[in-house]
This record gives C-alpha cells, sequence and structure tokens, in this order.
C-alpha cells in the first residue's frame, strides 16, 4: 500500500515494539534493546534530511510504575542505542485520563510538528498498533503500520499503509520524500 502524494518532511516513530523491544512498562535503560533495523532505519531518514522524533504512550508514570526520569532515563537510552532524535514527545497518562497527547488522539503528533516547525500533515508515524495509525490519521499526518504479534488483525486491515519493518516502513518514506511512488 502506497502513502499519499504530499510531500514529507519528518517521520515520528513509536517506542515501545517500533524503535524498541517492548518491555511492559519499562523504567529500566539497561532493558532497551533496539528493533532489529530501527537503528538503520532512523539513520536513513536522518541522512535523508527528514526531521525524526519519537511520540510514546508511557502510562506507567500515571500508574505509579515509574517515575517520569526513570522514563526519561529509558527514552536516553533509546536515544543513544537508535537515534539521536531531533524531538520527543512522552503522554504520561493512563488511558482514563481524557488527556489530549495519549495515542489515539493526535496531541503528541501536534506538539513534536511544532517543535520541528512542521505542519502535522508533513509527518509520518510509524508504530505497530492502531492507537500509533489513529494519531496520525487524526492529526492529519500519514501512518504506517508495521505489525508485531500484538497488533490485532482489525488494526492491520484498517491501516492504510502497512509495511513488514521498520525498514521497510522508511523506505516507503524515502520513496515518498524523494517524489517517486512509495
Amino acid at each position: 500500500m502506497a502513502l499519499s502524494d504530499r510531500p514529507l518532511r519528518g517521520v515520528l516513530f513509536d517506542r515501545d515494539d517500533t524503535l524498541v523491544v517492548d518491555v511492559p512498562y519499562n523504567a529500566d535503560p539497561d532493558l532497551v534493546v533496539p528493533v532489529a533495523g530501527a537503528s538503520a532505519a532512523v539513520a536513513a531518514a536522518r541522512a535523508a534530511g527528514l526531521a525524526v522524533g519519537v511520540v510514546t504512550n508511557q502510562s506507567a508514570i500515571a500508574k505509579g510504575l515509574a517515575t517520569g526520569d526513570q522514563v526519561d532515563a529509558t527514552n536516553a537510552r533509546v536515544d543513544e542505542l537508535v537515534g539521536p532524535f531531533d524531538v520527543w514527545e512522552v503522554c504520561p497518562h493512563d488511558r482514563g485520563d481524557g488527556c489530549a497527547c495519549r495515542k489515539p488522539r493526535p496531541g503528541m503528533v501536534f506538539s513534536a510538528a511544532e517543535r520541528l516547525g512542521l505542519d502535522a500533515a508533513d509527518l509520518v508515524v510509524i508504530g505497530d498498533i492502531g492507537a500509533d495509525v489513529g494519531a496520525a490519521v487524526a492529526a492529519g499526518a500519514q501512518g504506517i503500520l508495521v505489525p508485531t504479534a500484538r497488533t490485532m488483525p482489525a488494526e492491520v486491515a484498517a491501516a492504510a499503509t502497512v509495511a513488514g519493518s521498520i525498514e521497510e516502513a522508511v523506505a516507503l518514506v524515502l520513496a515518498r520524500a524523494a517524489g517517486s511512488p512509495a
């Protein structure tokens, strides 16, 4: 499936199961393990001149399972192993908190776009679940789903663009950024 014809200027990645192996409610930088191909994919996007960032729900903070400082330290380790990233957006809220930032709401995408000096429509969000793609769509950005074992079949069916890996997702973005059909 292809992305739209709109020129792309940046990529926002989900963190867990997209950039790094998911460790539920991880607050330990020593447990960060990059997903295969994540470092190369981020490096390729950066080398192509695209802005790169992360948008991540971290309800461990709201649940009292991690502090903001612990999540920041874990994110710093992700940045060290997979980045660097131009922007990080973290939602510390839980599902029922009614915030504007928790994916699938668009708040983090809008905030990242503003911090990058871009329109949300200039961005692609790459993630492993429907909430990642939903946040992209709600913000007017494009979304690419990279399914994992926890991705529900209905999320795959609903996604306009699906890639088999993070590397394939970034290749689609780079093809679109270069102006060729993805």
